[in-house]
């Protein structure tokens, strides 16, 4: 079975869904001697696998593929029609589907898929798997890995039995992995967040959230991370398949600041503050899936028109730092600077 400490650069590429994470920067961060990642949500079971046989292809080594854990139903109908209407009213050439009570985005049959195709490494967002999950997966032999977002969080997650956790700060762009949508996300620091994790369980961790430097990376190391993950770092390498006006809206002076808002999905996630945040955060409800089902059509078409002030411009607090390039030339970038920081001690 797959290790961290097999890695050669104890970097991980964090699978963003939604189309930046491509099979082409899954398979570039694993040849670079990170581990590469594809993004399993909103994806059809048949488009994921299409991924998973391409990656396989073209790579010899290890790479993992991240699936959504199912979320509860809806519980505030009236809350998200009411969001309808106000959208309805701003975007009238919208058109706006029925909003499903639930939706698990294939959850079954991807698992289905991973065990079939053997991935080496499956990582879980917003909850946990089952322990039947669990069982299946480890004997197919994948390296399960959960993302947490506090201690509750992962003391629920080395119950269930996973090999890792991805700690997630709140310096991270897109969505807090939080195990339910309700209330407010944890605003306890990624280093701080580590530490604290560190105290309560003794599987190996992977930091996330913010981070662009070699200097963090090393700091993180030194405090009990046994690799780190970047998904912010990489959007705007030759790999990425993030939309081009949202890779220049990262060095676009007139988007200064991140903020976290459930504008766009209903679930918290930090964003480049721009016009669809600004109109509409302080009423989008706290349902997810259904407000991200319903936004899409205007994100769908933000993107056709490449208007970055109706995309959901997911970036983390490091997000002036990335680069462009081959995302192997990202990866020996930063880790060079973790030698550096480290020599300077």
């Amino acid at each position: 079975m797959f290790t961290l400490t097999a890695i050669e650069i104890p970097i991980v590429a964090a699978p963003m869904a939604g189309g930046a994470s491509t099979p082409d920067l899954a398979v570039a961060v694993s040849d670079a001697g990170g581990l590469g990642f594809l993004a399993g949500g909103y994806k059809t079971p048949q488009a994921l696998a299409e991924q998973i046989v391409d990656v396989q292809k073209r790579t010899e080594h290890a790479f993992g593929v991240n699936l959504f854990v199912p979320q509860p139903p809806l519980t505030d109908r009236f809350a998200v029609d009411t969001y309808r209407d106000a959208l309805a009213r701003e975007y009238p050439a919208a058109t706006f589907g029925e909003i499903a009570e639930e939706d698990d985005d294939w959850f079954a049959e991807k698992v289905a898929l991973v065990i079939e195709h053997r991935v080496p490494v499956v990582s879980f967002t917003f909850g946990l798997p089952s322990a039947d999950v669990v069982e299946r997966m480890h004997a197919a032999g994948s390296f399960l890995i959960a993302t947490v977002t506090s201690v509750p969080e992962a003391l629920q997650a080395f119950d269930r039995g996973v090999d890792a956790l991805c700690v997630q700060g709140p310096e991270a762009g897109g969505h807090r992995g939080t195990f339910t949508t309700q209330g407010e996300a944890g605003t306890l620091a990624l280093g701080e967040l580590l530490i604290a994790i560190r105290e309560v369980v003794t599987l190996p961790l992977i930091a996330a959230g913010g981070i662009h430097s070699g200097g963090q990376i090393a700091s993180l190391l030194a405090n009990g991370a046994e690799a780190v993950q970047l998904g912010t770092a990489l959007l705007r390498t030759e790999e990425s398949g993030a939309n081009p006006a949202h890779q220049d809206a990262l060095v676009d002076p007139r988007f200064s600041e991140t903020v976290i808002t459930r504008a766009f999905s209903g679930r918290p996630a930090r964003a480049l503050r721009n016009a669809f945040i600004t109109a509409h955060d302080a009423i989008a409800p706290h349902e997810y899936p259904q407000v991200h089902h319903l936004t899409k059509t205007v994100r769908a078409d933000a993107a056709r028109r490449g208007d970055p002030d109706g995309l959901a411009l997911w970036a983390g607090t490091g997000f002036r730092e990335a680069r462009t390039g081959p995302a192997q030339h990202v990866l020996e970038s930063l880790w060079a600077g973790v030698t550096a920081s480290i020599v300077d001690r």
